[in-house]
């Protein structure tokens, strides 16, 4: 019985190490002109569909994904390189604040370009600027708060001055007020019967309370 095992073991094995080696490896280096040439050639006569058998009917030593990444992101005619416009970059900022990093989408939206591009502009350029502009934002608001803290205190000093200045003044007149002596204002035993200096106290002491 173990024996029946261990001969199926090693034929399973044997038929994975022939898998193996039938198995045809691909060219995963820098695509050269001449091979950008054929896979232009065999799009043209089969068209950009079904990678897989356009790698094979090329005859180039490339897998299916790698003849799609080329002719998508290097080779097909309307494709734009460079030069991003300040209206594609307000629309990548846009779009990415939508979608966020479905690159594939965003590159939809703009016209001949592709994902890769727009990928690679985010990551050296657009990341970098939207970091610089929150730095600086953070900083106004701190330098703002800042300013608003030192106005409030000014205002607060000039407010208790203010209020120190009237409590003080309230005080002096309610002293002069303390200091009337209200007998000996209606004392008219020294005075002539038309005396009428008492008549000009009154009128000053009114005065006083206006």
């Amino acid at each position: 019985m173990s024996t029946m095992r261990d001969d199926e073991s090693i034929l399973k094995q044997e038929g994975n190490m022939r898998k193996v080696s039938t198995k045809k490896e691909v060219n995963k280096g820098a695509w050269t002109a001449d091979e950008d040439r054929i896979l232009a050639e065999a799009i043209a006569i089969h068209g950009a569909k079904k990678w897989k058998t356009i790698a094979a009917k090329s005859g180039l030593n490339r897998c299916g994904k790698s003849c799609r990444l080329r002719w998508l992101n290097y080779l097909r005619p309307n494709i734009k390189r460079g030069n991003i416009s300040d209206q594609e970059e307000d629309l990548i900022l846009r779009l990415h604040k939508l979608l966020g990093n479905r690159w594939s989408l965003i590159a939809g939206r703009l016209p001949g370009r592709t994902d890769n591009e727009i990928k690679n502009y985010w990551n050296s350029h657009l990341s970098k600027k939207i970091k610089q502009q929150k730095e600086k934002q953070s900083s106004t608001i701190g330098s703002t708060r800042k300013s608003s803290r030192s106005d409030q205190k000014i205002s607060n000093v000039v407010q208790n001055k203010q209020e120190g200045t009237a409590k003080k003044e309230g005080d002096d007149h309610s002293n002069s007020t303390n200091n009337f002596d209200v007998d000996e204002f209606f004392d008219f035993s020294n005075e002539e019967p038309l005396n009428l200096e008492w008549i000009n106290k009154f009128l000053q002491v009114d005065e006083g309370y206006n």
